[in-house]
């Protein structure tokens, strides 16, 4: 058993395993025990925990409090909306049912120490009770004492109580102007390239050797590290693109020795892959769906990202391509483009001499309202009425970012926006609905 999991109070096959569950983070688990000490002893008031998201502390504190079987109530400060669910939650998970009705409909903080105490007096604590708050980062928005008074909950309350902090943040920006009793601090670094090798290589399939599981992290790892770091991000991008490292050994063309080959096929889709990290926008199964379709179609669509590949309402694609065709079109050929009779326009007229320069190489320009309206009404295929189903999916492609408003302050009547997508996400848009753009763009004359 490593030693610096050995704390006097527990027993030994307990914090076995625990150091078993904890790799990688030994060194933490172990720091943590020395500050919370034996149960039954009186531990420090407050415990602050920093470190960046999924640097493991939910999950030693949640194991340290499971396996050693500790008293102790978890909040999370997201689901607790209003202090009045977080005392009752902590009412509720040391004291039972009977506590937590005592409070009133909107409880202050004093009502929740008076009841406290006196619960307390009638069931003494036999050892210290664990208070963690997930997400802490949320209390700062919270009433300015309630902050103060859990980090010195012990001394209100006269227990034996302590509260643990979990958080992105560090204490500096915790830290109320008032001044109030300082935790002790605790950082949780990242974890490093070796470390998210030997915690993800635990997660290998029954089907395949250790070996070769180990060899896909390195590849996989040599791929996303420098550009995500999270944990709980790569075992998905592990779990998902597993299946298509191994094509070619279920297929019988290579043996798992044969990682460069291996290599090779994964390759180009991990860089596919990569284009998607932290999005989220395609699930699981879509992804793997898309990647079957791809290559159904012989590479129609290959060297497109899952992004473009977003799901849209029927409207929602004709006023993106509505608004692609705005932006990089100038102005003054909305009547050649869109207008069947628009008279006789000589194309040498037309074409001005000094305009060399393409407009996808400056870049998407903003355009009026009631500019995209008019392109919308023209591209699309069906007689539609200008309802506030139209003006609410314009709302839903700016939340998207798939539109950006780009109006002042002083426009109110006329708000602007730009196209913010690719060429390449506007074109596979654009055959979900069977409509030629090119033929639409002033570039490509």
């Amino acid at each position: 058993m490593s030693a610096l999991l050995q704390q006097p109070g527990y027993e030994e096959e307990r914090l076995q395993t625990v150091a078993e569950q904890l790799p990688c983070r030994e060194v933490q688990a172990g720091m943590l025990l020395s500050l919370m000490g034996q149960p039954h002893q009186y531990s420090y008031p407050s415990i602050f925990i920093y470190g960046h998201r999924s640097s493991g502390k939910s999950h030693v504190m949640h194991v340290l409090l499971k396996e050693l079987e500790l008293p102790h109530a978890t909040v999370s400060c997201v689901e607790c909306v209003s202090v009045a669910l977080l005392f009752e939650q902590v009412l509720l998970s040391f004291f039972g049912c009977d506590a937590a009705s005592l409070l009133p409909r909107s409880p202050s903080l004093s009502d929740f120490v008076r009841i406290y105490r006196q619960r307390c007096s009638q069931s003494p604590a036999k050892q210290t009770r664990y208070i963690v708050m997930e997400k802490a980062e949320l209390l700062r928005d919270t009433d300015a004492n309630l902050l103060p008074a859990l980090l010195r909950l012990q001394e209100l309350v006269e227990d034996n109580v302590t509260i643990i902090l979990l958080t992105d943040i560090v204490w500096d920006k915790f830290r109320p102007n008032t001044g109030c009793f300082e935790p002790l601090l605790l950082h949780f670094p990242d974890y490093s390239k070796g470390e998210l090798q030997q915690i993800l290589s635990q997660d290998r399939h029954p089907s395949y050797s250790a070996e070769l599981y180990s060899a896909y992290i390195n590849i996989l790892l040599g791929v996303f590290y420098s550009v995500c770091r999270d944990l709980r991000e790569l075992r998905h991008l592990a779990a998902l693109n597993f299946s298509k490292f191994c094509e070619p050994l279920t297929e019988g063309k290579v043996k798992e020795t044969d990682t460069h080959k291996l290599w090779r096929n994964i390759e180009p889709h991990l860089k596919k892959a990569m284009q998607t990290v932290y999005l989220r926008e395609v699930s699981s199964l879509q992804w793997e769906q898309m990647q079957q379709m791809e290559k159904k179609e012989n590479g129609a669509l290959r060297g497109l990202s899952a992004h473009t590949h977003v799901e849209l309402p029927y409207y929602s694609k004709f006023l993106l391509i509505a608004a692609y065709l705005a932006s990089f079109n100038p102005a003054r050929t909305d009547k050649r483009f869109f207008v069947k009779h628009h008279g006789k326009i000589r194309k040498t007229n037309f074409l001005k001499k000094n305009e060399k320069t393409s407009n996808h190489l400056l870049g998407p320009k903003p355009f009026p309202l009631d500019r995209l309206l008019a392109i919308f009404y023209s591209v699309v295929d069906s007689r539609v009425a200008p309802t506030a189903s139209i003006f609410s999916q314009i709302s839903s492609l700016v939340t998207l970012q798939l539109l950006t408003q780009v109006s002042h302050g002083d426009q109110l009547d006329a708000p602007k926006y730009k196209c913010a997508v690719s060429m390449d996400f506007i074109c596979a848009i654009s055959r979900t609905v069977n409509f030629e753009i090119v033929k639409y763009l002033y570039d490509f004359l």
